[in-house]
C-alpha cells in the first residue's frame, strides 16, 4: 500500500463575465417575464477594475489572506482598490480572453459558439497575449479535420444567444442544429452555454495548476471533474464526461476521468475518492477541478438592483488540485478508518446530526478534540453577497455550529465560544457558484500556512443539499482533514 496521498498543489481562478450575468438561470427566468430587467442589469454591472480590486475576489486568487480580509472594513465593494489580475493561487481572467477559451472549448461542427472572421482574430490576439495560453491561441487557428470552417457567421436562428463583451458583439452561441440535437431542451443554446462555460473555466483552473506544479499535462493520471454542470442529451441528462473533455483540452493525452456529483459536497468527495486512489496504488498524480456554474450568475442581482449596488455575483469561480503521493513537504489528507467525514442516511436531515457525524465522528475516529483543529473551513460564501440577498453571513452561522457542537461535546466552555471562533473562523470570500465555496477555497491558504509552520491541522466541512433533487428530503455531508507533512 502507498503512503498516505498529500495535496501536492492547487489554483484558484476567477473569470469576470458581466455580460453573461443576464444569461445566469435566475436573471434569464425575470427576464422573459419582464424584458427592462436586462436593461437594468446592464446598467449595474462591475467593471473588470473594479472585480479586480475586490478584496474577497483577491482573497480567492490568493493575495490577500483570509486574516487580510478580516481586517478589511466592509462595505468591501466600496473599499475596493486596485488589484493585480494574478495571484498565488491563479489570475483573475477577463471575459474577452475567456471568451477565446469558450471558442476553443467548442468542438462540435456547426459551432455552437460562431464568430466571424474578425471577432476570431481578437480573439486568438488576446489569447496569444497571455502568457499561459501560447498554445490554445495556435490552435484556435486550425481548421477543424472535417474540413468545415470553424468560423461562421451568425445565422437568423432566434434561440441564439447574442455574446457580447466590451461592447463590442463577438458572435453567437446556438444550441445543438444537428438533426439529433433538435427539440431536446437539454441540447439547447442556454444548457450548452452552461456546460461550455464548466469546461473552459475548467480547463483554465487545470492549465494553472499544471503551470504552478511545473509538470507536463502528460504526467497527470486520472482527472476527476465535480462541477454542477449536467451534461448529456434527453437520453443521458447529466450523464457526464467533463473530465475527460477538461483533460483532451488541456492535452492530458494519458488520463482517463470521471465526473462526481454530491451537490456542493462534490469537490469534497472528489478529494477524498483521488485520495483513495493514491494510496490505493492504481494511480500516482490524480487532478480533481471544479468548473463554473454559469446557472448560478447573478443569482442575487434582484437584491443589487433593489439597492441600487453593483451587482457582485459576476464572475464564474474553478480551481483544480493535485492528490499525489507522499512527497515529504505536502499537507497529509487522513484516510485512517474513521478518518472521513460521512452521514448516514440514519442520520436524518437535522443540523446537529448532520454535525454530529462529519464533524465529531471523524474526531472522535482519530483521538482528537475540537480543539486540535486549527483551522475550519465549511460553506465559504461571501457574506456581502448572501447577506444583501437575506440570507445572512453563511459562514458565521456555521462557525456558531462548530463551537455549539463543541460545547456539547464538553470539549470548549459556552463562556469560550466567541474567542475560539475568532481563532479557528474566517470570513467568506467564495463566488456564489455552490460547489465552489464549500470548504475548498481555503486549502490553498491552508497549504501556505503549513509550509510556514503556522497550522497543524485544517478540518473541511461540505454540506450537500440532497434535497434539491426532488427525490428526497436529506441533507448529506462530507469531510476530511488535512494535516502538515510529519516529515517536515
Amino acid at each position: 500500500m502507498a503512503s498516505s496521498p498529500v495535496i501536492k498543489n492547487c489554483s484558484y481562478c476567477l473569470v469576470h463575465v458581466p455580460d453573461l450575468v443576464q444569461y445566469g438561470s435566475k436573471p434569464r427566468r425575470e427576464i422573459a417575464h419582464n424584458s427592462t430587467i436586462r436593461e437594468s442589469i446592464a446598467h449595474s454591472l462591475r467593471s473588470y477594475d473594479k472585480a479586480l480590486g475586490y478584496p474577497p475576489n483577491q482573497t480567492f486568487i490568493g493575495n490577500l489572506s483570509p486574516d487580510e480580509l478580516k481586517n478589511i472594513p466592509r462595505p468591501w465593494f466600496e473599499g475596493a482598490t486596485a488589484g493585480s489580475s494574478k495571484g498565488k493561487f491563479g489570475e483573475v481572467l477577463d471575459q474577452t480572453t475567456f471568451y477565446g477559451m469558450l471558442k476553443l472549448a467548442d468542438v462540435l461542427n456547426p459551432p455552437l459558439f460562431a464568430v466571424d472572421k474578425t471577432a476570431l482574430a481578437n480573439l486568438q490576439q488576446r489569447l496569444a497575449a497571455h502568457p499561459l495560453f501560447t498554445d490554445f491561441a495556435s490552435r484556435l487557428e486550425t481548421p477543424r479535420k472535417s474540413g468545415h470552417n470553424h468560423v461562421q457567421q451568425d445565422s437568423t436562428q432566434a434561440s441564439a444567444l447574442v455574446m457580447r463583451s466590451e461592447g463590442k458583439t463577438r458572435g453567437w452561441f446556438h444550441g445543438d442544429e444537428r438533426a439529433e440535437g433538435r427539440d431536446d431542451e437539454n441540447l439547447g443554446p442556454y444548457t450548452l452555454l452552461e456546460n461550455l462555460c464548466t469546461k473552459a473555466t475548467g480547463a483554465l483552473a487545470l492549465t494553472w495548476l499544471l503551470h504552478r506544479e511545473k509538470i507536463d499535462p502528460e504526467k497527470i493520471d486520472f482527472l476527476i471533474s465535480c462541477g454542477e454542470e449536467a451534461c448529456g442529451d434527453r437520453y443521458q441528462r447529466g450523464g457526464g464526461g467533463m473530465a475527460k473533455a477538461i483533460g483532451e483540452m488541456c492535452g492530458c493525452t494519458n488520463s482517463s476521468g470521471m465526473d462526481i456529483k454530491n451537490f456542493c459536497a462534490a469537490p469534497a468527495s472528489a478529494i477524498i475518492t483521488a485520495a483513495a486512489m493514491v494510496k490505493a496504488g492504481l494511480y500516482k498524480r490524480v487532478a480533481v477541478i471544479g468548473g463554473g456554474s454559469l446557472a448560478k450568475l447573478g443569482m442575487k442581482f434582484q437584491s443589487f438592483l433593489d439597492h441600487e449596488l453593483p451587482i457582485l455575483d459576476d464572475c464564474l469561480g474553478c480551481t483544480a488540485l493535485l492528490i499525489s503521493e507522499d512527497d515529504g513537504a505536502s499537507p497529509v489528507i487522513r484516510l485512517e478508518p474513521g478518518a472521513v467525514g460521512t452521514v448516514p442516511v440514519s442520520a436524518g436531515s437535522t443540523d446537529e446530526a448532520v454535525f454530529r457525524h462529519y464533524l465529531l465522528g471523524p474526531l472522535e475516529a482519530l483521538g482528537l478534540k475540537c480543539t486540535d483543529i486549527d483551522c475550519y473551513a465549511a460553506e465559504l460564501q461571501n457574506p456581502e453577497i448572501m447577506e444583501f440577498a437575506g440570507s445572512g453571513d453563511v459562514a458565521a452561522k456555521n462557525y456558531r455550529k462548530i463551537a455549539a457542537m463543541a460545547v456539547r461535546a464538553g470539549q470548549l466552555e459556552k463562556s469560550e465560544m466567541n474567542s475560539w471562533i475568532k481563532r479557528i473562523g474566517m470570513k467568506g470570500f467564495a463566488p456564489t457558484q455552490g460547489h465552489i465555496p464549500s470548504a475548498i477555497p481555503y486549502i490553498g491558504h491552508a497549504m501556505e500556512a503549513m509550509h510556514r509552520g503556522e497550522i497543524k491541522r485544517a478540518m473541511f466541512l461540505s454540506r450537500a443539499s440532497l434535497f434539491l433533487n426532488r427525490c428526497t428530503n436529506l441533507l448529506d455531508g462530507v469531510s476530511f482533514i488535512l494535516e502538515r507533512n510529519p516529515k517536515l
